[in-house]
């Protein structure tokens, strides 16, 4: 396999994370075509253009491209994105068409991707593997008022029933695949997703809390999108039950500038709890300035109702802080309970106090934790995840060509 086309229509790998739309399947794609690259498979990433001042094309490593086609306004909110797969599609080709590239295997990120695959793959006679990162179906599970819009489950169960492979990060997310799709189990493969070793690593505490701007307060701290699903509700309300909560701060890393009406009810609610001055809503942070906030904070909380992996929770760890999440998808399977960090029951705020309150008056059990999250994250790096995934690209390539020779 020479070269690669990864689908990441409606989530740029460069965009600035923490803000709408980003998180988790944006480091995704950005790692893992990093180190697909440094192992010497050329990749491109095509996504739409989302401000205009992107560039055309943007060089990640020598031979890995992220490049933006127009598709839909600068400003159409995800729900309307389907619209516009034909105008992306349109785009693409003209680009392959002006560069005279070939693919040999299409990988798409989300189900709008999966349907742009699904195109590509016939048009282009290559395998298509599919990674959905989150799926309507298990998302409405999880939290009631949870809105996806009406084509979602549709087009998601017609990409698991025509792409060549998926391949999901836990085995949880494999079976609700097959329950709630009835995608055929042989073709899913399960390969966990990784953190950043380099970027991701202990900092001093001191340094790290003088570079956040807070020396003596206890940190706890959350990193992600500002959206019901992530339960930032539940943290609140567990800070306002907290015992010494004049000596604690919560940092909520994460959001938009501008008019957000999450930020806003959960701004309300600080205020309605009493805890404004406990509260710091920080807005989203550089990826190379999280290092200092993990490091300065003594927990790390990820209070979601749903969670496909959890990535922001195996950063932390990375950076030696214990954490406090929910038991819920992903986070199961890489946080041993009592010993990198805590899973609690979900939607209960007395629960994540108990742990909080044992973490943060205990120091010595928030170092030994930190050191076995540490540990932990260590087996986690994205170049072991790279390597699962182009062996098993490698296997689809060599049973798609046995059996292109069998017919």
């Amino acid at each position: 396999m020479c070269r690669l086309a990864i689908l990441s229509f409606h989530g740029c790998p460069v965009a600035r994370l923490g803000e709408k739309d980003t998180g988790g399947m944006n480091v995704y794609v950005l790692q893992l075509t990093r180190e697909f690259a440094r192992k010497g498979i050329e990749v491109d990433v095509f996504t739409r253009y989302h401000d205009p001042d992107d560039p055309k094309i943007v060089e990640l490593e020598d031979g890995a491209r992220v490049i933006h086609l127009k598709a839909g306004s600068y400003e159409a909110a995800k729900e309307d994105l389907f619209d516009y797969i034909p105008e992306f599609l349109s785009e693409l080709y003209s680009f392959q068409k002006a560069e005279g590239t070939t693919y040999d295997l299409v990988h798409s990120h989300y189900w709008l991707s999966g349907r742009v695959g699904m195109t590509l793959s016939r048009t282009w006679n290559v395998p298509h593997v599919a990674t959905f990162h989150t799926l309507a179906q298990t998302k409405l599970r999880a939290r009631v008022g949870e809105r996806e819009p009406a084509r979602r489950s549709e087009v998601e169960s017609l990409v698991m029933r025509d792409a060549d492979a998926i391949i999901v990060s836990t085995e949880e997310e494999k079976q609700d695949a097959v329950r709630l799709y009835d995608a055929h189990p042989q073709k899913i493969e399960v390969i966990p997703a990784g953190v950043n070793l380099d970027t991701f690593k202990p900092v001093n505490q001191s340094i790290a809390r003088q570079r956040v701007g807070i020396h003596e307060k206890k940190i706890i701290l959350y990193v992600g999108r500002i959206e019901p699903l992530k339960g930032i509700d539940v943290l609140l309300e567990a800070a306002a039950l907290l015992d010494g909560s004049d000596d604690i701060r919560v940092l909520i890393v994460g959001g938009s500038p501008g008019n957000d009406a999450e930020l806003d009810r959960l701004k309300a609610l600080t205020t309605e709890l009493g805890i404004e001055s406990m509260v710091t809503f920080t807005g989203a942070i550089k990826q190379n300035k999280l290092p200092d906030y993990y490091s300065a904070a003594d927990v790390f909380v990820l209070p979601s109702h749903s969670e496909s992996f959890g990535l922001a929770a195996l950063e932390a760890m990375a950076c030696g802080t214990p954490v406090v999440v929910s038991r819920v998808g992903g986070l199961k399977t890489f946080i041993d309970n009592g010993e990198t960090g805590y899973l609690v029951p979900w939607r209960c705020p007395e629960s994540f106090v108990q742990r909080l309150e044992m973490l943060l008056a205990n120091p010595l059990l928030r170092e030994a934790m930190g050191r076995a999250a540490r540990a932990k994250a260590l087996q986690m790096g994205w170049g072991h995840t790279a390597d699962r995934m182009l062996g098993f690209y490698s296997s689809l390539l060599r049973d798609t060509l046995e059996s292109a020779a069998g017919d």
